[in-house]
């Protein structure tokens, strides 16, 4: 391992690590207690993001179980380098966020398209009114359901996004349906548990208001069963991916709960296939993935970038190790060592270290390195995501089913229990 790889992982572990989280937490309480400010929580809300009109939806109960101040920000949809398939993009989030609905217990139906410009421009309008006048969690869910069902109607003077974009870039996101506090980034009703919790510390609950979660992240795999017929669980991944790797060995242990094959789906990364990944989103995507590993436990956080020919010296092993029955344990293998343990993959020594941590053979694996075979299915592979309505990993699917989030797996089971004769 070079000097660089050495001291570039030992800053990300530090970078990642929850006593750096803790001290930073620490620095904004007591700043806040100097100030006898209160707990300002900022939510930015975008009006044609089906995440958006669900978090709208819970803005209520929020406010009602924690003693903080709301600031409503209306945004508009991300940059062209965070929706680099927009068209994708809205269509799955719409389909994901209906999924997610039915979860949680909200309100969302899929209308096949996004509302119309005049629609969403007068429900800005109407928005803007409610953040004046105080009543945007009061509000907003019927707004957003008259959006989204097409009975919006009236006319009304555009709503000013400049300002709220404004203050979510100089915050450091992107996306609609976003929550801030003190430093930290929470997306959506997926992630407000970890909001949820920090206030709860801080002694922001209010009274007699129980400790139940608004929504509970789901766990995954609950149970087991076993088809008549071989189940395939397709687990569409990439190397550079953290969340792929986090999400690795709940994958197994759901296609081994419910007797489904394996199936790993490698793709190149967004990057190395042209999509940009800029700063602000890596930022974001790696302390998201450093508290998702946390509460899996889950080591992460030595991190040895493998962009590039670490990933494809790791591709050209990888069919090879399939072929040895021990894929799954060279992807595990790989992705560990460069998300956990700062092993440089593009390094013969650092791939060495992560073969025989799969059980196999160095001598032999090396001399599959550096060819090109892999790179026809990679393509096969990302072609068949694509045609499916993803484009991002870690993705998976079973049957006709698809989905796109190392927090989605529970639609997978889902579909696991219902094609083993189970009530999902």
């Amino acid at each position: 391992m070079s000097l660089k790889t050495l001291l570039v992982s030992r800053i990300a572990a530090i970078f990642t690590g929850e006593r750096r989280l803790k001290r930073n937490r620490a620095r904004h309480e007591s700043r806040r207690l100097a100030a006898s400010a209160p707990h300002t929580v900022e939510y930015f809300h975008e009006a044609a993001d089906p995440y958006s009109h669900l978090a709208a939806q819970v803005l209520a109960n929020l406010l009602a179980r924690y003693d903080i101040v709301l600031q409503v920000h209306l945004v508009g949809p991300p940059a062209e380098w965070a929706a680099p398939e927009r068209q994708r993009l809205e269509a799955y989030a719409r389909l994901d966020a209906q999924r997610l609905a039915r979860r949680a217990g909200l309100k969302y139906a899929d209308p096949g398209a996004q509302p119309g410009a005049g629609s969403v421009r007068l429900a800005n309008a109407r928005l803007a009114v409610a953040i004046d006048a105080g009543s945007f969690a009061a509000e907003a869910p019927a707004i957003g359901e008259a959006l989204w069902n097409g009975t919006l109607e009236g006319e009304a003077r555009p709503a000013d996004l400049a300002a709220g974009n404004a203050r979510r870039e100089a915050l450091g996101h992107y996306l609609g349906g976003t929550f801030h506090y003190g430093g930290e980034w929470y997306w959506g009703v997926d992630r407000l548990h970890y909001l949820e919790a920090r206030l709860t510390e801080l002694g922001a609950r209010r009274p007699d208001t129980g400790t139940a979660l608004i929504f509970p992240p789901p766990v995954s795999p609950a149970g087991s069963a076993r088809a008549s017929a071989p189940l395939e669980l397709h687990y569409y991944l990439s190397f550079r991916s953290p969340y792929t790797y986090i999400v690795a060995a709940r994958a197994k242990a759901l296609a081994d709960a419910y007797g489904a094959e394996l199936k790993l789906r490698y793709v190149l990364p967004m990057v190395m296939r042209g999509l940009p990944v800029p700063r602000m989103k890596s930022r974001y995507i790696t302390f998201d993935t450093a508290r998702e590993a946390r509460r899996h436990a889950v080591a992460f956080g030595k991190i040895a970038d493998p962009v590039g020919r670490p990933v494809e010296r790791g591709y050209s092993i990888l069919p090879w190790a399939q072929a040895q029955g021990r894929g799954y344990e060279f992807c595990h293998a790989f992705l560990a060592g460069v998300w956990s343990q700062g092993i440089d993959a593009g390094s013969d020594s650092g791939l060495r270290q992560i073969v025989e941590a799969a059980g196999l053979d160095w001598h032999t694996a090396r001399q599959q390195l550096d060819t090109d075979t892999w790179r026809a299915e990679a393509e096969a592979n990302r072609a068949e995501m694509m045609a499916l309505g993803v484009w991002g990993v870690p993705s998976f699917r079973v049957g006709d089913v698809i989905t796109w989030g190392q927090d989605r797996l529970w639609v997978i089971e889902e579909e696991l229990k219902r094609q083993s004769g189970q009530s999902a």
